[in-house]
């Protein structure tokens, strides 16, 4: 099953709020931050042999990148949402430049 599949319901909650684009990466926002907590919670498990108050230097490394997909998508988020507000800005003022 793939993951158009499996959150479905997620999907059409956050496209319908969202729009497409905005909904999409919010559900892969969410799935970014359970896999984030997901490893936190095996890091304390596994931790570091040098520093046993830190996860293991390769749940490290995931964490890391994990974290920064979300910035980056975070990041993309605020752009699209930027840009269909001067979008939306952009149309109404050519149409009463228009009707003037």
């Amino acid at each position: 099953m793939n993951v158009f599949d499996e959150k479905r319901a997620e999907l059409e909650q956050h496209e319908f709020m969202m729009g497409v684009e905005r909904g999409r990466l919010a559900v892969a926002l969410d799935l970014l931050t359970d896999s984030l907590i997901l490893v936190g919670q095996h890091g304390v498990y596994c931790t570091s042999n040098r520093n046993p108050n830190v996860p293991a230097l390769d749940l490290q490394a995931v964490l890391n990148g994990m974290e920064g997909a979300k910035a980056l998508i975070q990041s993309v988020m605020e752009e699209v949402r930027k840009g269909r507000e001067q979008g939306n800005k952009g149309t109404g003022n050519e149409t009463t430049e228009r009707s003037e």
